[in-house]
């Protein structure tokens, strides 16, 4: 990308991974980017992290559409309540977007993809903290007859999480724990903050019906672990990912972060690797 023609990138969200996507672009992005914008609906925490990031510049905006006015990129790291409303702001601005809260993608899909046809613009997702989405999207073109997501975390992690706190008490769990059992669409919806693993296994792959997921609160574990299985008619795939927490927010692996940063490095080198 030419010099003096740098992609300008707006962050709306400033927790973890919003702060953590921030200082990646503004310290190892800057041959290719700007950081243009933050935005989060707690202005506070916007205004904090830009001045972590540069005396001398506000990066804050004071509004969502300031942020989207000044950005080529827009990178959604608010939460899956917002996310849509966000996503589809930016593309109907002609912008492009990579969402981190996938699961709030969820029956908007079809919608998303012909504004931003539309728009003529694009859309990213990363991988997230889960290994196999190549391989899924690869054998989804020959058929895919089956996908499963294990996911396994420590009871923590699921602290906040309405569904959890209604029907089990966690504090205090000695065994591991099955709380919940049944299709990725049921999973993003009842927890919305833990398993955006599922929303991108079932858009890359059969569709958030069809994808089955297991989610165990297990007391022994310190990390969060993603098993996937995969029959299809090329090939049957197994992956397990045993993810670090994210230091800043335990219901967050590190990975995550990680992936987003590897997409954005996609869209800004010339060279693209993986399918």
């Amino acid at each position: 990308m030419p010099k003096n023609n740098k992609l300008k990138i707006g962050i709306v969200g400033c927790g973890a991974i919003g702060s953590s996507l921030a200082k990646e672009i503004a310290t190892n992005f800057r041959k290719y980017a700007i950081l243009s914008a933050l935005y989060d609906i707690k202005i506070e925490k916007a205004q904090l992290l830009s001045k972590k990031l540069t005396k001398n510049i506000k990066l804050s905006a004071g509004s969502l559409d300031d942020l989207i006015k000044k950005s080529d990129l827009v990178i959604e790291a608010s939460a899956a309540r917002a996310a849509w409303e966000i996503t589809c702001k930016s593309v109907s601005a002609g912008r492009k977007v990579m969402v981190m809260s996938v699961g709030g993608m969820v029956g908007h899909l079809e919608e998303l993809s012909a504004k931003a046809a539309k728009n003529n613009t694009k859309v990213y997702f990363p991988s997230g903290a889960i290994s196999g989405i190549d391989a899924l999207k690869a054998a989804n073109i020959a058929g895919v007859n089956k996908v499963t997501l294990t996911t396994r975390k420590h009871p923590t992690a699921f602290s906040g999480v309405d569904y959890v706190t209604k029907k089990f008490k966690l504090s205090g769990l000695k065994k591991d724990k099955v709380l919940f059992k049944g299709s990725a669409s049921l999973a993003v919806k009842y927890f919305p903050q833990n398993v955006n693993v599922a929303a991108i296994l079932g858009l890359a792959g059969i569709g958030i019906y069809k994808t089955k997921v297991q989610i165990i609160a297990c007391p022994g574990f310190k990390k969060n672990i993603h098993e996937i299985l995969i029959e299809s008619k090329a090939a049957k795939i197994f992956t397990r990912t045993e993810n670090i927490l994210h230091p800043q927010n335990p219901k967050t692996s590190f990975l995550a972060v990680l992936s987003a940063i590897a997409t954005l490095r996609q869209i800004l080198q010339p060279i693209k690797i993986g399918t």
